[in-house]
């Protein structure tokens, strides 16, 4: 868990953030907590954003796949795809999401993608559907962020050391 290194970033995005320090894979990912839930980044684009979850791990009580696991997963690809819109000089902030779960998931692994319904200068809305491995729906959902100004005009990834802070 935690390998966010396949993610397929477009060559205009890598030459976009080139030079600010910043690794890519580790900014535009659900940090710990995605890695927790196995949440895997597979392609990363202002225009669309597609990963996965696996369901075990990752279920309720009843062995259902937990309806916050998919809302976490949708935070997840919707707010890469809105700090990718932004650019690096803005940070995106979640302050909706709304999910419909259509159906229940045992087993498997679920597969999100996020594209954009509404990109603007000080927010971004993304549309995010939730399929099993048969490509039916799971869930259907939608975040909005908003888009503020990066602290010092650039944004920064959480340090990736496993190391804890001294006391």
């Amino acid at each position: 868990m935690g390998e966010h290194t396949s993610t397929l970033f477009p060559a205009q995005i890598i030459d976009q953030w080139a030079g600010l320090g910043i690794d890519l894979p580790a900014l535009f990912s659900a940090g710990r907590f995605g890695e927790r839930l196995g949440i895997r980044v597979a392609e990363a684009s202002p225009d669309k954003v597609v990963g996965t979850l696996p369901v075990e791990g990752n279920t309720q009580p009843y062995g259902l796949l937990h309806g916050g696991a998919s809302a976490a997963l949708a935070e997840t690809l919707a707010s890469i795809g809105a700090m990718l819109h932004a650019g690096p000089n803005k940070i995106a902030v979640g302050v909706d999401i709304n999910c419909t779960h259509h159906r229940a998931v045992r087993s498997g692994i679920v597969t999100g993608v996020a594209t954009p319904a509404h990109t603007g200068r000080t927010s971004a809305t993304y549309d995010v559907t939730i399929t099993d491995e048969r490509g039916k729906r799971v869930c259907t959902a939608r975040l909005t962020c908003a888009l503020r100004p990066a602290a010092g005009g650039q944004q920064t990834a959480e340090p990736t050391s496993e190391a804890s802070p001294a006391p």
